[in-house]
């Protein structure tokens, strides 16, 4: 991710600000998922994806695996 120098807004203005920091949220949640997603197609263990995050491995499953499964054409696994 190269290109121009992005100017933030300052406290100063708080809805530009504000607008500023949930567009950051979405975008860093984006790249997470992203991640995530990739590093269990490698191969990675949700313990490994875990300590990337600086979570536990129970963690990192409960808030990602439904979307990796999804990402990679798998059906959700029941739950009954």
């Amino acid at each position: 991710m190269t290109g121009e120098p992005v100017t933030v807004p300052g406290p100063e203005d708080p809805e530009a600000a504000l607008a500023a920091v949930v567009a950051l949220r979405r975008l860093a949640s984006r790249l997470e998922v992203e991640a995530v997603a990739e590093a269990v197609g490698r191969g990675w263990t949700w313990a490994q994806v875990g300590e990337a995050l600086g979570i536990s491995a129970q963690a990192a499953h409960k808030r990602f695996a439904t979307e990796v499964r999804a990402r990679r054409g798998h059906l959700p696994e029941r739950t009954d």
